[in-house]
This record gives structure tokens, sequence and C-alpha cells, in this order.
């Protein structure tokens, strides 16, 4: 991958740094596969352009740690036995129905761009991660997490990551790159609302759900209705998200913390998504998405002038003030005045 591109995983580094600590062998290699990722600099160049439909290539990797593995099936093939290869297939295919159905937009790329994924990534590898061109799945170990393409949410966080490269291109540190995680969070979460055709009221708002193995203390990765809550286990830690401003975590990790203070934006879209009802990704979702893909937007974007970006968002789309003053309590509410 290029410099430009961060290594975007859906597991934040301090949680396999703190299980690594502990002696958990898989967290451990896990750690040097990112790492390797991010230091490699290099990766294929993505496919062209190609039309406005859906296009799936699914490779498996065979426990191996090279990409992209051996193709095992493409679009419109029927789905075989293996359900790792059938969940990252629907989930790439969830996510394209979502930005294509909601938003027009023609693919990751809004040029049809092909959405290849890699599954069996590794052994016992606890990740899954977008490295600008594809999405790559690792089987977890079993203990701590479990198969990373059985969550539509993590499939549509890591893809969303492809969407923001190709818009605002948000860097990847402090406030802009925990807005860039935020954005995945709230697409992610949209992905799944929208394949289940939930209301924002129905919608549990938790992202990885289901992603943790028996026995550990938590629900999910992250919640977007309460951060800080997802998950208090002794092998994990406690779930570090903030949910308000004052609490902003002042860190030199993950790149400045931008797994951990995404809580912040995410329930400011919880709470107006809540507050304007019915299915989160029609007027809540329309205007993140156009905050995102508009030209107000630069790449080094803090809180507040997203916050400002949904404001101009609402009031362009949306004639009557209630929208744009929801957006403007909905911030107000975590700790953000968009001014």
């Amino acid at each position: 991958m290029t410099a430009d591109l961060p290594l975007c995983t859906i597991v934040p580094p301090f949680i396999l740094d703190r299980l690594a600590e502990d002696g958990h062998a898989p967290a451990a290699r896990s750690l040097t596969l990112d790492a390797a990722h991010r230091e490699a600099r290099l990766a294929p160049s993505p496919p062209p352009p190609g039309p406005a439909r859906l296009e799936r290539v699914i490779s498996d990797a065979g426990h191996a740690e090279r990409l992209p593995g051996r193709v095992v099936r493409r679009e419109g093939q029927n789905p075989g036995t293996d359900d790792s290869v059938n969940h990252a297939y629907d989930g790439l295919g969830a996510t394209f129905a979502l930005f294509a159905d909601v938003y027009g937009r023609r693919s990751i790329d809004d040029q049809g761009l092909r959405l290849d994924a890699t599954v069996h990534y590794g052994r016992h590898y606890d990740n899954a991660f977008w490295d600008g061109h594809r999405m790559v799945f690792g089987d977890g170990d079993g203990v701590i997490f479990g198969d990373f393409t059985a969550c539509v949410d993590v499939i549509g966080h890591e893809l969303s990551h492809g969407v923001t490269q190709f818009t605002a291109g948000l860097e990847y540190r402090g406030q802009p790159g925990a807005l860039n995680e935020s954005v995945s969070d709230v697409f992610g979460s949209l992905v799944k609302q929208y394949a289940l055709r939930q209301s924002a009221a129905d919608a549990d708002w938790l992202i990885g759900a289901g992603l943790l193995a028996p026995g550990v203390q938590g629900v999910a990765l992250r919640s977007m209705r309460a951060p800080g809550t997802a998950y208090d286990d002794p092998r994990l830690g406690k779930d570090p998200q903030p949910a308000h401003l004052r609490d902003y975590v002042n860190t030199a990790q993950d790149n400045g913390g931008v797994h951990i203070n995404s809580g912040i934006p995410n329930h400011a879209f919880y709470l107006l998504a809540t507050a304007l009802g019915g299915p989160a990704w029609e007027r809540a979702g329309q205007i993140w998405y156009d905050a995102l893909t508009g030209r107000r937007l630069p790449a080094d974007a803090n809180f507040t002038a997203f916050a400002r970006a949904t404001v101009a968002a609402a009031r362009d789309r949306y004639p009557e003030p209630s929208v744009a003053d929801t957006v403007t309590a909905a911030w107000a509410a975590v700790g953000i005045s968009p001014g």
C-alpha cells in the first residue's frame, strides 16, 4: 500500500497489545502481521473501474500470509460449503446495496470498483482490514475472537474506509482519524440496519456484535448507543471510548486514539438518528453521506469542522429548519458546537 493509505483494522491495536502482553500468542502474531502490512507500503494495483453493477471476487488464503490467495467464488456463482466465503460474499453485497440503493453510489469509488476480499488469512489471525484495495479477514482464535466474516457491520465498516478514501480522504490520526473510524462505524451499522430493515429505534447500535468468543465479558467491539460499555473483560480490559468531548482521550497510541475518540461522533450520530426516527439510513445517513462526499470537508477536519459540514448538509438537503436544528442539538449533546 502507499504511504497515503493507512491500514484500517476493525480490532484496535490497544486491544491486541493488551492480549499480547498477557501472553496471548494469536494477538501477538496478529500485531506482527498488521505491522508488516503497514510497513509494506506497496500493494497490487486495484482492478480497473467497472460498470455500475455489483461484482465480487472472493479468494481463500488457505491460512497462509500471502495475498490475494486462490479465487473461490465470483459474482453470480452459487454458495459453497465454506461459511466464511459465503459470509464475505453476502457482506460485500449488503454494503454495495446500501450505498447504491440509498445514496446512488456506484460501488466504493463511485466508478464501479470490483469488490475483492480474501478469507482465511493466516492462522488464528485476530483482525480484519481494508488495505486500500481489498478486504482481508482472519478466522479469529476461537478464544477471544470468532470468524471476522460473520458480522456484516464489520464488513460494512471496513469497506466504508474505502468510501472515505475515495471522498474526503480524512487523515488517519487524531480527530480526523477518529472521524474516519466513526464514519466507518456509522455506515457499518447502517449496512446492518438496511439489510435487516431495522428502524433506528430497533437497531442494537453495536459494532461487531457476535464477534467476541463465548466467555468474553462483552457484547461487541463498540457501542454507538453507549460508548464505553461494549466490553469489560479481564483480558480485554474495559472499553475506553468516551461519549462526550470533555472525556476526550489524549494519547500517542492508536494513531492518537482514532478507535477510542470515535465514540464521540458515533454517539452524536446515534442521538440524531433516534431523534429523527424511522430508518437511520434515510435522513441521518443521508446527512452524514452528504457531509463526507461534499466539498466542504478538508482531509484534516476536526470534530467541529465535521459537525459544521453536517449542519450545512442538513440545510441543503432538507428545507425544514427542524432537521438542521436536530443535527446541531445532537452535536451539542456530546460537547461540540457547530457554531
